[in-house]
Order: structure tokens, then C-alpha cells, then sequence
């Protein structure tokens, strides 16, 4: 974990909505398209929903969400031609354990 990442992707309102949309991701996405589609909201959401719902255009929320999974707060995985994203709990809590102890 490097906190300096963390801190800088952090840094933008939106990258912090996005994580809190993805914490709970049944609250913001329609669960049952993802079911149609024979996929979990628990797999991650759709980088075309996450843009839709951010109102940025894809190339923002794409360097975003690179920002985000460099940083490691992000989990991807890629099916057929969609790439879903997911958080990275473990990273999360080895910050939050960070904050706590060192801070």
C-alpha cells in the first residue's frame, strides 16, 4: 500500500463518489441488468454505468479509474468486452489500519 496514491486519488470529489457508489453498488446500479446479463453487482460495475452516472465523459472516468486501481482502491475484471470495477477491501482496510496507527 502506498498512502500517497491513496491520499492523491482521493483528492478529487468525484473519485471519492465513485467509491462510495461502489461500496454499496446496489443502491446506484440497476442489479437487475447486470442479472440479465448473468453477472453480480458483487463482480464490479460497468465502467459505461459508472460514466453515465458521473456525467463525465468516458476518457475523465477511464484515467479515474486508472488512478484509482494504480492507487489499488480498485479491483477490475474484464468480460467479453466490458471491464467491471469492484473496491479493493483489503487495500481500503490496510489504509484504514494506517490512519489509525500511524496518524
Amino acid at each position: 500500500m502506498e498512502p500517497a496514491l491513496i491520499y492523491k486519488a482521493l483528492a478529487n470529489d468525484t473519485r471519492r463518489q465513485i467509491m462510495v457508489w461502489l461500496k454499496h453498488p446496489e443502491e446506484y446500479f440497476d442489479p437487475s441488468a447486470y442479472a440479465r446479463e448473468g453477472i453480480s453487482l458483487k463482480t464490479g460495475v460497468c465502467v459505461a454505468d459508472i460514466q453515465k452516472k458521473s456525467g463525465l465523459a468516458q476518457s475523465v472516468i477511464s484515467s479515474y479509474l486508472a488512478s484509482m486501481q494504480q492507487a489499488r482502491l480498485l479491483e477490475s475484471e474484464r468480460i467479453g468486452k466490458w471491464t467491471y470495477y469492484r473496491r479493493n477491501e483489503q487495500t481500503i482496510q490496510e489504509f484504514y489500519k494506517y490512519i489509525r496507527d500511524e496518524l
